[in-house]
């Protein structure tokens, strides 16, 4: 077992002290389904030929189909997809959606290639694990660097290759292909809902809360857009290439319009086409998480707080819009110092909540209007949200272990359905 599907594995062992499951259950989710590794040829624009790692896995489909993002980054191996599955696994029973989890993802620097070589190599990963995925056994969407774009050619392919149209193979796909309206900000509308149902139990009023916000990519662009937009004071944010602080707060709107046409983020305040530079310090990833903030918002990749940095770690309220951005050791530092930590299974799946909305119109042929899928995402997030207030009320234990009992016992309830070892004993 590699260390980050260990150290996942860690958050299902400590929920298991709290549930009482079936052997049965317990034995299953402790490894995958299945699991494909694959070899992708593609063409670069150039002639030469440049063979591409990719994988799928699919973690537990006893809920329902497998469903997950693709992800292109170059730090993706099988660990990491395994890991990523796994969480969504918890993160549809959580929700109450009726899918399993899975994941998938290329092992390259999408920035490297042009768009052509882009669409072959998506195209070309389809191709591969085509007889591993379907609108009734997995089904794909978006993650770290891939796009409505991306889905796009992924659906077209499919349906190439099944020889009729499946809508429903990919979730996050273009609205003129079948997506469902708000998709493309859902992972941080879905967060919003839950900081702002959250943060009122704590006393925290919007315009006396500061907010840092690590990773400005599509969920943390977007979740820092909404929360400055509703009063928080968002005083600091950062990309890949570093980041940017002013305790008086930043203009998050004209910072975005920068970034679409620099690719960077400097602290500016935009009017019209003009972008004026205002006072602000310049500061790395590494800084921006031991700010002293209110609220501390990883939403970039995996293992940003460790045991390392954990000490220093200063907000009163860390909200996980990326996928395992902290590990179990650092959460026990973080506990130890009364820091409250809200698990990426619950606030980033608003995701996956609307990719659900997008499978059930496409299946119908029905579709909602955004105000609609909005008001759907909102409901199930603050519900979800409730309920493991509760068990935290309860029990006294952290919010993620709440979140993992929450979501075992669907799975456990799941499994049992289907026979356990009780059940042929008796």
């Amino acid at each position: 077992m590699s260390s980050l599907f260990a150290d996942a594995s860690l958050r299902l062992e400590k929920a298991l002290q709290y549930v009482t499951i079936s052997e049965d259950a317990s034995e299953r989710l402790k490894y995958p389904k299945a699991s494909l590794s694959v070899s992708i040829p593609v063409r670069m624009d150039d002639g030469s030929l440049k063979i591409f790692q990719g994988y799928r896995v699919r973690y537990d489909d006893t809920r329902g189909p497998g469903k997950g993002g693709v992800r292109y980054h170059p730090s993706v191996c099988l660990d990491e997809v395994q890991s990523l599955a796994f969480w969504m696994t918890f993160k549809c029973a959580l929700l109450n959606l009726p899918f399993g989890g899975a994941k998938g993802g290329i092992t390259v620097n999408p920035k490297l290639l042009s768009k052509a070589e882009l669409e072959r190599l998506s195209r070309g990963y389809i191709e591969a694990i085509a007889d591993f995925i379907g609108p009734d056994v997995d089904i794909l969407a978006p993650d770290v660097y891939t796009n409505e774009m991306i889905m796009g050619w992924m659906m077209d392919q499919y349906s190439i290759i099944r020889r009729r149209i499946s809508p429903g193979v990919v979730t996050g796909k273009p609205l003129t292909m079948g997506g469902s309206q708000g998709r493309d900000t859902a992972t941080a509308t879905g967060a919003f809902y839950v900081i702002n149902s959250v943060l009122p139990q704590f006393n925290q009023k919007p315009e006396t809360t500061t907010v840092a916000v690590q990773g400005f990519g599509n969920a943390g662009a977007e979740i820092a857009h909404l929360l400055a937009k509703s009063g928080y004071k968002v005083v600091a944010v950062s990309d890949s290439q570093g980041g940017i602080y002013s305790p008086h707060g930043l203009d998050i709107s004209s910072i975005r319009e920068y970034k679409r046409k620099h690719l960077s983020i400097k602290g500016v305040y935009c009017h019209n086409t003009v972008c004026n530079i205002v006072e602000h310090e310049n500061i790395t990833n590494e800084q921006l998480l031991t700010l002293d903030v209110d609220v501390l918002i990883p939403a970039a990749l995996e293992k940003q707080i460790t045991v390392e940095n954990a000490s220093g770690v200063r907000a009163k309220f860390i909200f996980e819009v990326a996928n395992g951005p902290i590990t179990s050791e650092a959460d026990k530092i973080l506990e130890a110092k009364g820091i409250h930590v809200f698990p990426d299974i619950l606030i980033n799946a608003g995701g996956v909540t609307v990719s659900y909305l997008e499978w059930v119109q496409n299946r119908n042929g029905l579709y909602w209007t955004l105000k609609e899928v909005q008001e759907k995402l909102k409901e199930k997030m603050i519900e979800e949200a409730e309920a493991v207030w509760k068990i935290h009320q309860e029990l006294g234990v952290s919010f993620r272990t709440c979140a993992y009992i929450h979501g075992l016992n669907r799975l456990n309830m799941a499994m049992s359905a289907k026979g356990t070892r009780d059940y042929y004993m008796s």
